[in-house]
């Protein structure tokens, strides 16, 4: 790829709007203004293990819905509390834990100007004035050696290393932290830092000349980590450059070339796959809400932690069409890592040993957060991150992986849902106890029968076993048919019911999809999750007619109540449920809103907005929160714009807006483990390849050509724009029309 060049202007007045460098360990934010660099650093795998619920007999489905039953608050949260809730000197949940800053002070005529970030390679220039003209400093980050950094600059005055237990301003302190120790040489400053359980960290700076190196290191001894942080050796400048160009050209070469027709979502795009490389290489750390760019100053949003309810699965969903399936690698094996938690977890729940439940919120443990009754027993939550190991197998042909691990992960998944499921008279199913992710929060009121996202997380993962049996020979369980054909795809709300007043005169009448039964959306809703069947599941057929009025009252209401109350993470979702719902103006159009409402100065993209004035999101009383998901939601969204897959049918360009005056994109994975080449202008497609990397039959939607498309002999149209083509392991087609 050329390199694409990230610039920005300081100031940079918060350590959230820094420029950021990051080995999927190590995450650092360069920020300031003036004469001042602040270079904040975070680290992924530095957690304080503490607190956190320990699911029990207690939390199990049958107790649960008793209480709901009788609306008995104090039941569930006591239910739910955290073993250390209420304990003077205790965390109630685990979180990261802060690292620390060092401050450069460059000489006083000197004021910083820019930041240049060239992701090629991962080289950031920081230019600032001098009296004699523009100067350049450089910074580089140890992508192999986790723990090392080096900034180059002939203009220091000084430098500190600040620790993140004074910067917090008694926040580590309160939970029991002790104070770091100092630690000096005759080259640099840094600190050890111990923590009640967990090995301690610290952080050390020395100077040679124009060159400070960085080093940060965790040990249980503090005195074997005094004795590594000041035996460090000066980075070698030469050989970290030598080594950031080799790691980022082998990253960047497997990224599919693509060309966007728009600078603000081709900055968007790049600028997140440089981020995703930064924070989920495999031979790091898995990423949760913020990868490892962790505030220096203060315990992180939510304790840092793996949000699974849409938040994790979002940073991770670049990975399958960007080539990049080792990225996956280190969050599947978190999970299989859990297994034995996750089994102890299904068995309280509903009673079984054969059964695997992920609650929304854990830390890299699987320690449950608790609190949030609703997130803890949303078990969509695994279903979506069992689809996510399934699409690996199937994007990049891993039968292997499929047999000896997905497979039984799957199951297990499944078996939880078994339980859950009830059989009614008629001998339909229902899903009885369920919520919708953060609908309501945690009130009394925040369940009820058939919610939409867990029966299209069910009907999914149904279908993937199914699949998933056939691929390697296994039994199919009856089970997983009956889901398909006698539990609800959706819940239905308002089947023959008119508007409900004036101000719904846009609605058709009849029926939509409800949260749940007897629910629909009231308001705006950060999570479009009774949408899911739609997208990510693909549960629902989009060109179905009995469906056909159901989408567009659920899609009129859902744009009627507007985005007065989404989150950064919403957008991104959105631009791919618009993607299919409307093409790709209105998916280009929340994108958009996305770059200009929810990111800040620095280009990094935030969970509130940016300023106030279009979302509630905007309006809380807590600081700046940055998080990954709508950064790499975006990336996502993009490559949907490009290739996507409908009920396993492959659609091409169908997201790309009828301005853009030239788009493509070269063999770009897709579902079925094909590779698409496509180039497209003002919405017509002028060439399409596809690459089969198995045997298997190609589905496709034709996309919009000038002329007639002149298809292989062996070509099947079997509906209205859609044509079979079966395809050998690595055969080429290419198809072009006249």
């Amino acid at each position: 790829m050329t390199d694409f060049i990230v610039k920005r202007n300081f100031p940079l007045p918060r350590i959230q709007t820094g420029a950021v460098l990051g080995n999927s360990y190590l995450g650092v934010m360069v920020w300031g203004g003036g004469s001042t660099l602040n270079i904040s650093l975070g680290c992924a795998a530095l957690w304080d293990h503490r607190g956190g619920m320990e699911w029990t007999e207690k939390q199990n489905l049958k107790d649960i819905h008793a209480a709901l039953l009788k609306e008995d608050m104090e039941g569930m949260r006591a239910l739910f509390r955290t073993s250390t809730a209420s304990q003077p000197g205790q965390p109630n949940r685990p979180s990261l834990v802060p690292v620390g800053r060092i401050v450069v002070e460059l000489k006083k005529e000197c004021s910083l100007e820019k930041f240049q970030l060239h992701i090629a390679d991962g080289l950031l220039e920081l230019c600032y004035n001098k009296e004699d003209g523009i100067k350049k400093a450089f910074m580089r980050l140890d992508m192999e050696e986790k723990g090392k950094l080096a900034l180059i600059c002939e203009d220091i005055s000084s430098f500190e290393v600040k620790d993140s237990y004074t910067l917090s301003n008694g926040s580590l302190a309160a939970i029991s932290i002790p104070a770091p120790l100092r630690i000096a040489s005759d080259k640099g400053e840094g600190f050890v830092n111990p923590l009640p359980v967990d090995p301690g960290f610290g952080l050390f700076a020395r100077r040679d000349g124009e060159q400070v190196s960085i080093c940060f290191g965790r040990n249980s001894s503090m005195d074997s980590l005094k004795a590594e942080l000041l035996d460090m050796a000066c980075c070698n400048w030469n050989a970290l450059e030598e080594e950031n160009k080799l790691w980022w050209k082998k990253y960047w070469q497997d990224i599919p070339e693509t060309r966007i027709g728009n600078p603000a979502l081709e900055e968007l795009y790049w600028y997140g796959l440089y981020k995703f490389g930064a924070m989920t290489d495999n031979s790091g750390w898995p990423a949760g809400l913020q990868g490892p760019w962790i505030e220096d100053n203060d315990f992180p949003p939510w304790s840092g932690d793996y949000h699974f309810n849409i938040n994790i699965e979002m940073c991770y969903w670049p990975a399958f069409r960007a080539n990049r399936p080792d990225n996956l690698k280190p969050v599947f094996k978190m999970l299989t890592d859990w297994l034995p938690r996750l089994r102890r977890y299904a068995k309280h729940f509903v009673g079984i040993d054969d059964g695997i439940m992920l609650p929304h919120a854990v830390d890299d443990r699987g320690t449950c957060m608790g609190g949030f009754w609703t997130g803890c027993i949303d078990h969509a939550c695994a279903a979506w991150m069992v689809q996510m190991m399934y699409d690996y197998c199937d994007y990049y042909s891993d039968e292997t992986y499929l047999r000896d691990t997905v497979f039984d992960f799957m199951k297990g998944v499944m078996r939880v849902f078994e339980e859950m499921i009830v059989r009614k008279e008629d001998g339909t199913l229902e899903l009885p106890v369920s919520s919708s992710p953060e609908y309501r929060g945690c009130a009394m009121n925040a369940w009820g029968a058939n919610s939409s996202f867990q029966l299209a997380a069910i009907h999914r993962l149904a279908e993937n076993l199914i699949a998933a049996a056939e691929k390697i020979g296994a039994a199919a369980d009856p089970f997983w048919s009956e889901v398909l054909e006698k539990l609800p795809k959706a819940s239905i709300w308002g089947e023959g019911k008119a508007p409900e007043d004036i101000r719904e005169a846009w609605l058709e009448g009849g029926a939509e999809i409800g949260l749940w039964d007897g629910l629909t959306l009231k308001e705006s809703h950060r999570h479009h999750s009774h949408l899911a069947g739609i997208c990510p599941f693909d549960t629902l057929d989009l060109e179905d007619p009995a469906w056909q009025h159901i989408f567009d009252n659920t899609r009129k209401r859902w744009i009627g109540n507007g985005m007065g109350q989404w989150s950064g993470w919403s957008m991104p979702w959105a631009a791919m449920l618009h993607c299919r719902l409307h093409g790709g103006e209105a998916a280009e159009l929340m994108l958009e809103i996305y770059k200009r409402s929810f990111t800040n100065e620095g280009g990094n993209s935030l969970h509130d907005t940016a300023f106030k004035g279009f979302s509630l999101m905007g309006e809380w009383p807590r600081g700046e929160v940055m998080q990954m998901d709508a950064a790499m939601g975006a990336v996502a969204a993009i490559q949907d714009m490009f290739v996507q897959s409908r009920r396993n049918v492959l659609y091409v360009g169908a997201g790309i807006p009828q301005w853009w005056e030239d788009a493509g994109v070269r063999e770009m994975p897709a579902p079925g483990g094909f590779r698409v080449s496509c180039d497209f202008s003002r919405g017509k497609c002028r060439r399409l390849e596809l690459k089969a990397t198995r045997d298997n039959m190609l589905k496709l939607h034709l996309p919009e050509a000038d002329g007639e498309w002149q298809l292989p002999e062996n070509a099947e149209m079997y509906a209205p724009g859609k044509v079979m083509i079966p395809m050998k392991k690595d055969e080429v087609i290419v198809l072009e029309s006249r």
